[in-house]
Protein backbone atom coordinates (compact mmCIF):
# COMPACT_ATOMS: atom_id res chain seq x y z
CA UNK A 1 0.00 0.00 0.00
CA UNK A 2 1.35 3.41 -0.96
CA UNK A 3 1.64 6.14 1.65
CA UNK A 4 -0.45 9.25 1.21
CA UNK A 5 0.99 12.14 -0.78
CA UNK A 6 1.86 14.66 1.96
CA UNK A 7 4.07 12.31 4.03
CA UNK A 8 5.63 10.76 0.93
CA UNK A 9 6.43 14.11 -0.69
CA UNK A 10 7.49 15.63 2.64
CA UNK A 11 9.91 12.74 3.19
CA UNK A 12 11.28 13.28 -0.33
CA UNK A 13 11.81 16.98 0.33
CA UNK A 14 13.52 16.13 3.63
CA UNK A 15 15.78 13.61 1.90
CA UNK A 16 16.83 16.02 -0.86
CA UNK A 17 17.36 18.86 1.61
CA UNK A 18 19.56 16.64 3.74
CA UNK A 19 21.58 15.44 0.76
CA UNK A 20 22.13 19.04 -0.34
CA UNK A 21 23.12 20.23 3.14
CA UNK A 22 25.53 17.34 3.57
CA UNK A 23 26.99 18.02 0.11
CA UNK A 24 28.02 21.48 1.30
CA UNK A 25 29.28 20.22 4.67
CA UNK A 26 31.50 17.64 2.96
CA UNK A 27 32.82 20.30 0.58
CA UNK A 28 33.67 22.52 3.56
CA UNK A 29 35.70 19.73 5.14
CA UNK A 30 37.36 18.15 2.11
CA UNK A 31 37.36 20.53 -0.85
CA UNK A 32 37.49 24.21 0.07
CA UNK A 33 40.42 24.07 2.52
CA UNK A 34 42.52 22.25 -0.07
CA UNK A 35 41.56 24.58 -2.90
CA UNK A 36 42.35 27.62 -0.77
CA UNK A 37 45.76 26.14 0.00
CA UNK A 38 46.61 24.76 -3.45
CA UNK A 39 45.19 27.35 -5.82
CA UNK A 40 44.42 30.54 -3.90
CA UNK A 41 44.67 32.75 -6.98
CA UNK A 42 42.28 30.57 -8.98
CA UNK A 43 39.69 30.00 -6.27
CA UNK A 44 40.06 33.35 -4.49
CA UNK A 45 37.60 35.26 -6.69
CA UNK A 46 35.09 32.41 -6.41
CA UNK A 47 35.05 32.16 -2.65
CA UNK A 48 32.99 35.28 -1.99
CA UNK A 49 30.45 34.45 -4.70
CA UNK A 50 30.18 30.81 -3.60
CA UNK A 51 29.76 31.84 0.05
CA UNK A 52 27.01 34.32 -0.85
CA UNK A 53 25.24 31.66 -2.89
CA UNK A 54 25.60 29.05 -0.17
CA UNK A 55 24.20 31.49 2.40
CA UNK A 56 21.22 32.03 0.08
CA UNK A 57 20.83 28.26 -0.34
CA UNK A 58 20.92 27.73 3.46
CA UNK A 59 18.37 30.50 3.93
CA UNK A 60 16.05 29.03 1.31
CA UNK A 61 16.47 25.49 2.70
CA UNK A 62 15.51 26.81 6.13
CA UNK A 63 12.42 28.42 4.61
CA UNK A 64 11.52 25.09 3.00
CA UNK A 65 12.08 23.29 6.29
CA UNK A 66 9.95 25.80 8.20
CA UNK A 67 7.12 25.44 5.68
CA UNK A 68 7.37 21.67 5.47
CA UNK A 69 6.08 20.65 8.89
CA UNK A 70 2.84 22.67 8.72
CA UNK A 71 2.15 21.14 5.30
CA UNK A 72 3.01 17.67 6.58
CA UNK A 73 0.62 18.21 9.50
CA UNK A 74 -2.38 19.51 7.59
CA UNK A 75 -1.82 19.64 3.82
CA UNK A 76 -4.08 22.69 3.83
CA UNK A 77 -4.13 25.00 0.83
CA UNK A 78 -2.39 27.68 2.87
CA UNK A 79 0.37 25.33 4.05
CA UNK A 80 0.72 23.95 0.51
CA UNK A 81 1.08 27.48 -0.87
CA UNK A 82 3.71 28.40 1.70
CA UNK A 83 5.74 25.26 0.96
CA UNK A 84 5.42 25.68 -2.81
CA UNK A 85 6.52 29.30 -2.49
CA UNK A 86 9.55 28.32 -0.43
CA UNK A 87 10.52 25.66 -2.97
CA UNK A 88 9.97 28.10 -5.84
CA UNK A 89 12.39 30.52 -4.14
CA UNK A 90 14.96 27.75 -3.58
CA UNK A 91 15.07 26.36 -7.11
CA UNK A 92 16.64 29.34 -8.93
CA UNK A 93 19.16 29.88 -6.12
CA UNK A 94 20.30 26.26 -6.06
CA UNK A 95 20.29 26.04 -9.87
CA UNK A 96 22.55 29.09 -10.14
CA UNK A 97 24.85 27.78 -7.40
CA UNK A 98 25.23 24.28 -8.83
CA UNK A 99 25.80 25.69 -12.33
CA UNK A 100 28.64 27.85 -11.00
CA UNK A 101 30.12 24.87 -9.17
CA UNK A 102 29.99 22.78 -12.35
CA UNK A 103 31.46 25.53 -14.49
CA UNK A 104 34.16 26.94 -12.22
CA UNK A 105 34.74 24.75 -9.17
CA UNK A 106 34.70 21.25 -10.67
CA UNK A 107 37.63 22.09 -13.00
CA UNK A 108 39.61 23.22 -9.94
CA UNK A 109 38.70 20.01 -8.13
CA UNK A 110 39.86 17.93 -11.10
CA UNK A 111 43.12 19.88 -11.25
CA UNK A 112 43.96 20.19 -7.53
CA UNK A 113 42.14 17.46 -5.55
CA UNK A 114 43.35 13.87 -5.65
CA UNK A 115 41.00 11.00 -6.34
CA UNK A 116 41.56 9.76 -2.77
CA UNK A 117 40.67 13.16 -1.31
CA UNK A 118 37.56 13.37 -3.44
CA UNK A 119 36.61 9.84 -2.45
CA UNK A 120 36.91 10.82 1.23
CA UNK A 121 34.38 13.60 0.61
CA UNK A 122 32.05 11.18 -1.13
CA UNK A 123 32.35 8.60 1.67
CA UNK A 124 31.58 11.22 4.33
CA UNK A 125 28.62 12.43 2.30
CA UNK A 126 27.28 8.89 1.87
CA UNK A 127 27.69 8.18 5.58
CA UNK A 128 25.07 10.85 6.33
CA UNK A 129 22.44 9.51 3.95
CA UNK A 130 19.97 7.23 5.74
CA UNK A 131 21.15 3.66 5.03
CA UNK A 132 17.75 2.64 3.69
CA UNK A 133 17.97 5.49 1.14
CA UNK A 134 21.54 4.97 -0.13
CA UNK A 135 20.55 2.88 -3.13
CA UNK A 136 17.62 5.17 -3.86
CA UNK A 137 19.90 8.23 -3.86
CA UNK A 138 22.43 6.45 -6.07
CA UNK A 139 19.63 5.46 -8.44
CA UNK A 140 18.37 9.05 -8.41
CA UNK A 141 21.87 10.29 -9.29
CA UNK A 142 22.10 7.70 -12.05
CA UNK A 143 18.69 8.65 -13.44
CA UNK A 144 18.81 12.44 -13.18
CA UNK A 145 22.51 13.22 -12.93
CA UNK A 146 25.59 13.21 -15.04
CA UNK A 147 26.63 9.68 -15.98
CA UNK A 148 30.26 10.52 -15.20
CA UNK A 149 29.29 11.24 -11.58
CA UNK A 150 27.49 7.93 -11.09
CA UNK A 151 30.36 6.13 -12.83
CA UNK A 152 32.79 7.70 -10.35
CA UNK A 153 30.63 6.62 -7.43
CA UNK A 154 30.39 3.07 -8.73
CA UNK A 155 34.14 2.96 -9.44
CA UNK A 156 34.76 3.45 -5.71
CA UNK A 157 33.05 0.13 -5.01
CA UNK A 158 34.65 -3.30 -5.33
CA UNK A 159 34.49 -4.42 -8.96
CA UNK A 160 32.71 -7.65 -8.07
CA UNK A 161 29.68 -5.78 -6.66
CA UNK A 162 29.46 -2.81 -9.04
CA UNK A 163 27.01 -4.44 -11.44
CA UNK A 164 24.75 -5.69 -8.64
CA UNK A 165 24.81 -2.31 -6.85
CA UNK A 166 23.98 -0.54 -10.11
CA UNK A 167 21.05 -2.88 -10.75
CA UNK A 168 19.78 -2.51 -7.18
CA UNK A 169 20.07 1.28 -7.39
CA UNK A 170 18.12 1.36 -10.66
CA UNK A 171 15.42 -0.89 -9.19
CA UNK A 172 15.35 1.05 -5.92
CA UNK A 173 14.90 4.39 -7.62
CA UNK A 174 12.28 2.97 -10.03
CA UNK A 175 10.22 1.78 -7.03
CA UNK A 176 10.75 5.09 -5.22
CA UNK A 177 9.80 7.08 -8.34
CA UNK A 178 6.70 4.93 -8.84
CA UNK A 179 5.53 5.76 -5.32
CA UNK A 180 6.43 9.44 -5.65
CA UNK A 181 5.50 10.20 -9.27
CA UNK A 182 3.28 7.29 -10.25
CA UNK A 183 5.82 6.09 -12.82
CA UNK A 184 9.29 4.50 -12.67
CA UNK A 185 10.40 6.97 -15.37
CA UNK A 186 9.49 10.50 -14.23
CA UNK A 187 10.55 13.51 -16.27
CA UNK A 188 14.29 13.90 -16.02
CA UNK A 189 15.77 16.90 -14.29
CA UNK A 190 17.03 19.49 -16.76
CA UNK A 191 19.69 22.14 -16.62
Amino acid sequence: MTRSAPPLVADHITLLSGVLSQHHTAEDRHIWPRLRERCPRECGPLIEVIEEQRHAVRTRLLQVSNALQPWRDSASARARGALAGAIDRLIPVITEHLALEEERVVPLIVKHITDAEYAARAHEHAAHIPPDKLLTVLGMIMYHGDRAVSDLILAEMPVEVQSAIKDLAVQGYAAYATDLYGTPTPPRATS
